[in-house]
């Protein structure tokens, strides 16, 4: 009995030092970390990415009209005739032409991608027009006293899956696209933005008294860029005209 015992618990003291060699041996799993929480899981939607209107959104913003039915500008009459006058001299008078900042809306749906950049107290658009970036304020903060930005001082706020922006505070020297239409230091901007899949849609609620005999609003559908390694390119304007004497 007591050889028995001996062999048993030399067997016994074999497989433990046998396990655990194999243990020693095996490869051991990576820890794996949880994930850290996206910037935007707040319940909202994420609309990150590299976005962009069709090309020629940008060259008449009247056909994106959707209020009012009639689908035109409601300009008041001495505007109408300042409208027509920029369009007959576009070439020479378009601000973009002379490098100057889009403006809101008009960064949104020119000929140039923009990428958006999402947290729960900022959302940046960063242009690859000529550096152009604007900042939209999460945060609940108010409205700046009046400045006159030319992209406007941005504050937004979620209405369900849709990203509000109350614009204001601009100076009156954009215009709304290359057809010369255009507005006052009064303009104020609403946008809405809609993401559905791999698109988004923007509207914008155009108000300015000086210049307009009422509210209207434009629509715009916007693409993700869903390209492998995607980003926005380096565009620097250069303004041809002669300088100034």
């Amino acid at each position: 009995m007591k050889v028995v015992g001996a062999c048993t618990v030399a067997a016994a003291a074999a497989v433990l030092l046998c396990t655990a060699y194999a243990w020693a041996q095996a490869p051991v799993a990576a820890k794996v970390s949880p994930a850290p929480g996206n910037a935007w899981d707040t319940g909202h939607p994420d609309i990150s990415g590299i976005w962009q209107a069709k090309a020629n959104v940008g060259d008449d913003i009247e056909k994106s009209v959707v209020e009012p039915s009639n689908h035109k500008i409601p300009y008041l009459p001495a505007a109408a005739a300042k409208q027509k006058e920029n369009a007959a001299n576009k070439a020479k008078l378009d601000p973009v032409g002379k490098c100057y900042m889009p403006g809101v809306p008009r960064l949104m749906y020119m000929n140039y991608p923009f990428q958006i950049f999402q947290t729960p107290k900022y959302i940046a658009v960063v242009s690859e027009y000529s550096h152009v970036y604007r900042m939209i304020y999460m945060d609940g903060s108010p409205h700046v006293d009046y400045l006159p930005f030319w992209d406007g001082d941005s504050r937004g706020h979620w209405e369900g899956n849709t990203l509000v922006v109350d614009v204001l505070s601009f100076n009156d020297q954009t215009w709304f696209d290359k057809a010369g239409n255009f507005h006052s230091d009064k303009l104020h901007v609403v946008e809405r933005y809609t993401r559905n899949g791999d698109t988004m849609t923007y509207e914008a609620t155009i108000s300015d008294p000086q210049t307009f005999s009422k509210d209207w609003k434009i629509r715009v559908p916007l693409t993700l860029n869903k390209t492998p390694n995607a980003r926005i390119m380096e565009h620097e304007c250069q303004d041809l005209a002669p300088p100034h004497q």
